[in-house]
C-alpha cells in the first residue's frame, strides 16, 4: 500500500469550490432574507450565521478527534489526492484491510472530510465578510471597523494551517490543542463582532468588570488545559472521583506531562510517555476545574444581586453545572462520546457567553454614559440581559 505525501494540492480547487457552493446557502439567506435592510444589518446577519457554523465546526472537530478520525485521510487538503473519499475508495479499502481498527477507514475518512468541507465553508463566509466590510467602509457606511473582519480572516487562515499540521504532524498534541483553541478563539472573535454591530452596553462597577475579566482568563486557562487532557488521551488516567487511582495524590510526573514539544504518546527523548504523566495532566485539569467552578458560581452570585443581570447569572450557573456533569460523566462512565462532545460544547458556550459579555462591558467602559446605557436597555426592554 502506497503512503500518500503529506501535502497534495491537486484537489484544492475542487475542495474550495465545494466550500464556496455550501457557503451560498447562508449567503443567499443573508442577502434575500434581509432584503431592504441596511448593509450593516446584512453583515451582522452573516456574522451570526458564520458564528453558528463555527460553533458547529468546533463540535464536529471534537467529534472528529474523539472518534479517532483525525487521520482518516492521511494527507491534506484532500484524501489520497482526491477531493472526496469516493475517489480514494481503493486506497482507503487497502488501508482498512491492513488495519481494520486503524486510523484509516471509510467511515473515518468521511468524518474527516466533512470536517474539512465545513471548515472551508466557514472560511468562504469569512472571506465574504472581509471583502464586504471593506466595500461598505469605503462608502462610509461601516458600523464597525473592517479591521475586525480582516483580523478574523487572518485568524481563520492560521486556523487552517493548524488544521493541516494536525494531519501532517500526526496529531502532535501541542498542534491539536492549538487548533482547538483557535476554533474557540474564532467563536469569540465572531461573537464580539456580532455584538458590536448592535451594541448593548452593560454598566458595571470597576470591581465587577475586573471580576468578569479574571473569570474569563481563568476559563481560558482551563479550556487550554482541557484540550491538553483530550489531545493526550489522559481522560481515563483517573476513573473515579474525587480520588484518583485509589489515592488523593497518585504518582504523577508533571515535567513529562507538560513538556509541550513532543509527539503523541512519547516523551521528548522518544520514549513512551509514562502513565504518571497522563495522571499529572488529568489531575491538574481537575484541580483547576474546582477553582474555575468556584469562580463562575461566585461571579454568578454577584451578578444575581442585580435584577437586570440575573439572566447572565443564570447562564453562567447553567454552563458551570453542564461542564461539571459532562466532565464527571467522562470520568465515571468511561469517556462516552456524547459526554465528551458535550464537554467541548460547554467550553464553546462559555467562550461565547464571556466574549459577548466582555464586548458589552467594554462598550460601557469606553465612555457610554449610564443614562445612555439605560436608554438602550429601555428601548430593548432589558439592561444587560442576554439577547
Amino acid at each position: 500500500m502506497a503512503v500518500p505525501p503529506s501535502y497534495d494540492y491537486a484537489p484544492v480547487a475542487a475542495i474550495m469550490a465545494a466550500g464556496a457552493l455550501l457557503a451560498l446557502v447562508p449567503l443567499a439567506w443573508a442577502w434575500r432574507g434581509w432584503r431592504g435592510s441596511t448593509p450593516a444589518e446584512r453583515l451582522r446577519a452573516l456574522t451570526v450565521v458564520a458564528l453558528f457554523l463555527t460553533f458547529d465546526l468546533v463540535l464536529f472537530g471534537a467529534f472528529t478527534r474523539l472518534t479517532d478520525s483525525g487521520l482518516g485521510c492521511p494527507d491534506w487538503p484532500g484524501c489520497y489526492g482526491n477531493a472526496s473519499p469516493l475517489g480514494a475508495h481503493a486506497d482507503i479499502h487497502a488501508a482498512q484491510a491492513l488495519m481494520p481498527q486503524g486510523p484509516v477507514t471509510h467511515v473515518k475518512a468521511w468524518i474527516e472530510m466533512i470536517h474539512r468541507y465545513l471548515a472551508t465553508t466557514v472560511g468562504a463566509l469569512i472571506v465574504v465578510l472581509a471583502v464586504a466590510s471593506w466595500a461598505i467602509a469605503r462608502r462610509g457606511r461601516a458600523a464597525i471597523s473592517p479591521w475586525w473582519a480582516t483580523a478574523t480572516l487572518v485568524w481563520v487562515c492560521l486556523q487552517g494551517a493548524f488544521g493541516a499540521w494536525t494531519v501532517t504532524m500526526k496529531l502532535y498534541p501541542a498542534i491539536v490543542t492549538a487548533h482547538l483553541l483557535g476554533g474557540l478563539g474564532l467563536v469569540a472573535l465572531l461573537a464580539v463582532q456580532a455584538e458590536r454591530y448592535r451594541p448593548r452596553p452593560v454598566v458595571l462597577s470597576r470591581g465587577l468588570r475586573a471580576a468578569v475579566v479574571g473569570v474569563a482568563v481563568l476559563a481560558l486557562a482551563q479550556i487550554a488545559l482541557g484540550g491538553w487532557v483530550s489531545t493526550n488521551y489522559a481522560v481515563l488516567a483517573c476513573t473515579e472521583f474525587p480520588a484518583c487511582q485509589g489515592s488523593w495524590w497518585p504518582p504523577m510526573d508533571f515535567e513529562a506531562g507538560f513538556t509541550l514539544l513532543r509527539p503523541l504518546g512519547l516523551s521528548a527523548d522518544g520514549k513512551f510517555l509514562p502513565f504518571a504523566a497522563l495522571t499529572a495532566i488529568h489531575v491538574a485539569h481537575r484541580l483547576l476545574a474546582g477553582v474555575v467552578l468556584a469562580a463562575l458560581l461566585l461571579l454568578a452570585w454577584r451578578l444575581h444581586a442585580q435584577p437586570a443581570l440575573r439572566p447572565w447569572a443564570r447562564g453562567l450557573v447553567a454552563i458551570a453545572l453542564w461542564q461539571l456533569a459532562s466532565g464527571l460523566g467522562n470520568v465515571l462512565l468511561g469517556w462516552p462520546l456524547i459526554a465528551a462532545v458535550a464537554h467541548t460544547g460547554g467550553a464553546a458556550a462559555l467562550m461565547l457567553l464571556l466574549a459577548t459579555w466582555l464586548a458589552r462591558v467594554h462598550a460601557s467602559a469606553q465612555g457610554m454614559p449610564v443614562s445612555a446605557g439605560l436608554a438602550s436597555a429601555t428601548g430593548s426592554g432589558r439592561l444587560g440581559a442576554a439577547s
